[in-house]
């Protein structure tokens, strides 16, 4: 695979430098600069690829391998008539990447939030911090700090009264933080959705279902799909950022038949998935090894992290890169084998571009400031184990296709208490 982090531009704490020295040779980037809904000029793509580019004559050579992500504007998401606008903007930022020889766009169709967690410094049993939802916690933002109308629905009697138990004896310190941890805005982002307003924004979506809100992405997959063909773009949505409904907003890439629905709705090699393991892997119903049997082919890129159901199985944190719910053996073993696929056949991008998605918190990072699952020792913690597995499984399966003396497949199969 390509191996690859993800970069947030001049202002990250972690630095191309330490990029190089974890062995990644792609960056994953956006032009986090400029609003959502205007056209990325090449100037900026250019002079972003230069900025990344600048040492490769003296140190190990990186390039902008991914954009993540170009975002869709609200107006499409909820398919007003300003979305053509938007739409044609878009197109224009999709050929100006290309002509820059950009050609993998990741992006999501998830509403209002890109992910929501409930803690952002779950202590892990080793002392070291890591992502966390919990369905609780989230009721005492939603019923008890938003209020938002009709929300009691959404939440089991007991988790309701639990909550707000919960909320009596909470600090104003605390409601702040779970409050300011909600309403966290993108990725890499240190805004946040101001509480006053947050309500309005959810209002607008009221009449929009999970069938409209489907609709929707379709319209944009249908206008956008034919400009991805026409440059060589691999679009690549990224799935639900946790794979349910929340604040009564719609979620529809979050299972298996929500991604077989968007690829037959415009059938494209162009029209691809963000294969993301924490993501799907939330929910039990997701087999993920299969999903790349199924859909290897219009996988454009890959995010491997781990998540770990708790006792409520709504509450998950974010676990090692080997451990966890995700059977990571069996998932890179069907993504080296797509690989091989297409280095044999000659179709699709025979290196898939991947990167360990998240990482806890560790060591000399525990002392720094860092975007949340974006500190660079447990990235690079996850990206060490995850290049072992690979090649691992790549020499096994070549062994086993050349039918080396001795090589018994079964043996191979590493074993897990």
């Amino acid at each position: 695979m390509l191996h690859t982090m993800r970069w947030f531009g001049p202002q990250d704490p972690v630095s191309l430098f330490s990029l190089r020295q974890a062995g990644c040779t792609g960056v994953v980037t956006a032009l986090h600069q400029l609003p959502v809904g205007v056209v990325w000029p090449q100037a900026e793509i250019r002079e972003r690829q230069h900025l990344i580019e600048a040492d490769n004559a003296r140190y190990s050579p990186l390039h902008w391998a991914v954009v993540e992500s170009l975002p869709v504007h609200e107006d499409i998401k909820k398919g007003l008539p300003s979305r053509d606008t938007y739409i044609a903007r878009y197109k224009e930022s999709l050929r100006n990447l290309a002509a820059c020889g950009i050609r993998t766009v990741c992006y999501n169709f998830m509403p209002v939030l890109d992910w929501s967690r409930t803690n952002l410094h779950y202590e892990m049993p080793d002392g070291s911090r890591a992502l966390r939802f919990v369905w609780q916690d989230f009721a005492v933002f939603d019923l008890c700090i938003l209020r938002r109308p009709g929300a009691e629905a959404a939440y089991e009697p007991a988790v309701a009264e639990d909550a707000r138990t919960q909320f009596a004896a909470m600090s104003a310190a605390e409601t702040a933080e779970l409050t300011n941890t909600v309403l966290l805005g993108l990725p890499g982002s240190e805004e946040a959705f101001e509480l006053a307003d947050f309500q309005g924004v959810l209002d607008e979506y009221a009449a929009i279902d999970a069938a409209a809100l489907r609709e929707n992405l379709y319209y944009f997959l249908r206008e956008v799909g034919p400009v991805a063909e026409e440059t060589g773009v691999n679009l690549c949505i990224h799935p639900d950022d946790p794979p349910f409904p929340l604040l009564g907003l719609p979620r529809v890439v979050s299972t298996e038949a929500d991604l077989e629905g968007l690829l037959r709705a415009y059938d494209s090699p162009a029209n691809g998935l963000t294969f993301c393991t924490g993501s799907l892997g939330v929910r039990p119903d997701n087999d993920l090894a299969g999903i790349v049997r199924r859909f290897g082919s219009r996988i454009h890129f890959v995010h491997l992290r781990a998540t770990k159901r708790e006792e409520n199985p709504r509450n998950f944190h974010e676990a090692d890169h080997l451990t966890g719910d995700v059977d990571m053996y069996a998932v890179v073993r069907e993504l080296v084998r797509e690989e091989l696929r297409r280095a044999r056949t000659g179709k699709g991008t025979p290196n898939l571009p991947m990167r360990p998605d998240h990482g806890h918190q560790m060591l000399d990072d525990l002392e720094k400031r860092t975007y949340p699952g974006y500190s660079a020792i447990g990235r690079l913690r996850g990206l060490a184990e995850l290049r072992g597995l690979e090649l691992g499984i790549r020499q096994g399966l070549l062994a086993e296709e050349e039918g080396l003396p001795g090589y018994h497949a079964a043996a191979h199969v590493p074993r897990f208490v």
